[in-house]
């Protein structure tokens, strides 16, 4: 069996600050930046959870070119650290280092703060780290308060905020679902369009029974958006269901047609007799996806 060779030292180790180069500038304003901030006070608080990636520097021994983590080497030498840890790579390249990001998703945010708090870790300790208000790390302690686990299986990947769960969580569970898979067909997860659907939600949907009111928008108008969100979404899941076989469909049509190109006798005919039908053939032959 082949072996793997890693494209790293396996253990990190620990490099005087000075001699970690960065590899390009820093944008104007990064600095004061929230990200940067909050980037700085996790570290000032809770230490360098993630050590930099470094490569050697061949023409300079001892120095070595940072090729991930520039914000974080800023922020430790901004808080006079003299030595960081670091990844070293055995190559230079730097494309395959956090240029590919899965975001984390609000509910898993929630879950990790909840699963810190649980062990110890104050709400105002990380906030703090975080460099944002204890109110906020308050609501996304809460975020799921309210919303049934069907709605919540819905959202797992996706991210919201926490206002918008709070205009969620005033609906009864059927029409949390319901709304919920309305916002993701439209591919809009925000606070007005929740505010919207709330609006328009009869009030024996709502827990308190209540009916909302939007500004400037009629309960008529609000009702035919809805049903035409609705329509719209239907439509969507009858293309979501046929796709699969229709890029299958395509792909065997394509791949005749492409073969039926290649007969000399076959291309000439067409060019003489139904040149239209030859043009949409080598469309269809010339098309790498569906998207094309």
């Amino acid at each position: 069996m082949s072996k793997v060779t890693l494209g790293f030292v396996a253990e990190p180790r620990v490099i005087p600050i000075d001699r970690v180069l960065a590899s390009r500038g820093m944008p104007i304003g990064l600095a004061t930046s929230r990200k940067f901030k909050q980037i700085r006070s996790s570290i000032a608080d809770i230490g360098l959870i993630e050590p930099l990636t470094v490569t050697p520097m061949g023409a300079e021994e001892g120095r070595y070119m940072l090729l991930d983590g520039h914000m974080r080497l800023l922020a430790l030498r901004e808080l006079g650290q003299t030595q960081v840890p670091c990844l070293e790579a055995t190559d230079d390249e730097s494309y395959t280092y956090n240029n590919r990001i899965n975001l984390l998703s609000s509910i898993q945010e929630h879950f990790m703060l909840r699963r810190a708090i649980d062990r110890g870790v104050s709400p105002e300790r990380l906030a703090k780290a975080l460099s944002v208000d204890v109110s906020h790390i308050q609501k996304k302690m809460n975020l799921l308060d309210g919303i049934c686990p069907e709605a919540a299986d819905l959202l797992t990947d996706r991210q919201f905020s926490a206002e918008m769960a709070r205009m969620i969580r005033k609906m009864k569970p059927t029409r949390q679902i319901e709304c919920v898979e309305l916002m993701l067909s439209a591919n809009t997860l925000t606070v007005g369009y929740a505010e919207a659907l709330l609006a328009a939600t009869p009030g024996e949907m709502l827990v308190d029974g209540k009916p909302r009111k939007l500004s400037g928008v009629t309960k008529e108008q609000m009702a035919r958006m809805e049903r035409e969100m609705s329509s719209l979404h239907g439509q969507y899941r009858l293309v979501e269901q046929n796709y699969g076989q229709d890029v299958l469909s395509f792909v065997l049509a394509r791949s005749y047609i492409v073969k039926l190109l290649e007969n000399a006798h076959i291309t000439k005919y067409l060019r003489q007799r139904v040149p239209e039908i030859l043009e949409q053939f080598e469309a269809i032959a010339g098309a790498a996806s569906l998207d094309t």
